[in-house]
């Protein structure tokens, strides 16, 4: 998916748990499916998941992140009446990968995508307790500092308009600069608030069509509130969208600056993962239409 992308196999991940976790050792090394973008993740055992960063980078930094991810991912624990995964060790580098690596413990589930939940009014609402759960708590003057998304709409503009011309003949590109030039400058009054701030599909977790889990927590952290309303046009119909609404008590500036939200994060999607990771692509192709046909 990435030029450069680190190459994580069995093999590799059993040689690098038997050396540095000897406990493990005995433990079955299973790769797991994934869409996501920035992990290779392989399960350990029955209870245990390592997830290994696939694009090159510094290794200090690279421990630095799953150091707060780790952090993050504790917190997020702390708030969410789900579910999430709690980290458990990170490890070094090893013969044959040169980054740090994490361990976290293993959440049951099938993954959105797989779930036949897009029009589940019940599993809408299970996802705004969570999201709510999340706003509820207390960010002791903490704001968001960092330069993607979750501050401003306007600071996206830049990134929306190199997408744009990027994906020209996918999706009609001269509609969507109208929406964006609408979404924009949705006024905002909430202060920033406990957010996942990456609810895809992929990270939503179902059971018995209920939400059992939400996974990938690197993210969490402060931001605008309306983050965290993107599975209203990247999962939800119609009907289920709505009742994901009425159980948040959204407003329309609410409402409309997560519509900014989910489009800044599908723009770039749409056309990045076009050849690479299809999936990606097709769900932000979606989440765009869905967006067109509710503005």
């Amino acid at each position: 998916m990435h030029e450069g992308q680190l190459e994580v196999t069995v093999e590799l991940v059993e040689g690098l748990v038997k050396d540095q976790f000897p406990d493990w050792s005995a433990l079955a090394v299973r790769p797991v499916p994934s869409h996501g973008t920035v992990n290779a993740v392989f399960r350990i055992g029955d209870e245990l998941a390592a997830r290994f960063p696939i694009q090159p980078g510094d290794a200090a930094e690279v421990q630095r992140e799953l150091e707060d991810e780790a952090d993050a991912a504790r917190r997020l624990r702390a708030m969410s009446p789900y579910p999430t995964p709690a980290p458990v060790a990170i490890g070094t580098p090893g013969a044959g990968y040169p980054l740090p690596w994490a361990v976290q413990t293993w959440v049951d589930g099938t993954i959105a995508y797989d779930a036949d939940v897009a029009g589940s009014t019940v599993f809408a609402e299970d996802l705004a307790r969570f999201v709510l759960a999340l706003r509820a708590q207390p960010t002791d003057g903490r704001v968001f500092t960092s330069p993607g998304r979750g501050g401003l709409l306007t600071s996206q503009d830049e990134w929306v308009a190199d997408c744009l011309e990027r994906s020209r003949g996918m999706i009609d590109v001269d509609a969507l600069t109208r929406l964006w030039a609408d979404l924009r400058t949705t006024p905002r009054t909430e202060p920033d608030g406990w957010t996942h701030r990456d609810l895809m599909p992929g990270n939503l977790l179902a059971q018995d069509g209920r939400l059992a889990g939400v996974i990938d927590v690197g993210m969490f952290t402060v931001s605008d509130p309306a983050m965290d309303l993107q599975p209203a046009w990247n999962l939800f119909d119609p009907t289920a969208r709505e009742a994901f609404r009425a159980a948040l008590g959204s407003d329309d500036a609410d409402w409309r600056r997560g519509m900014g939200w989910a489009f800044a994060q599908a723009v770039g999607c749409l056309w990045y993962y076009v050849e690479t990771n299809p999936v990606m692509s097709r769900t932000a192709h979606h989440t765009l239409t869905a967006l067109l046909k509710a503005a």
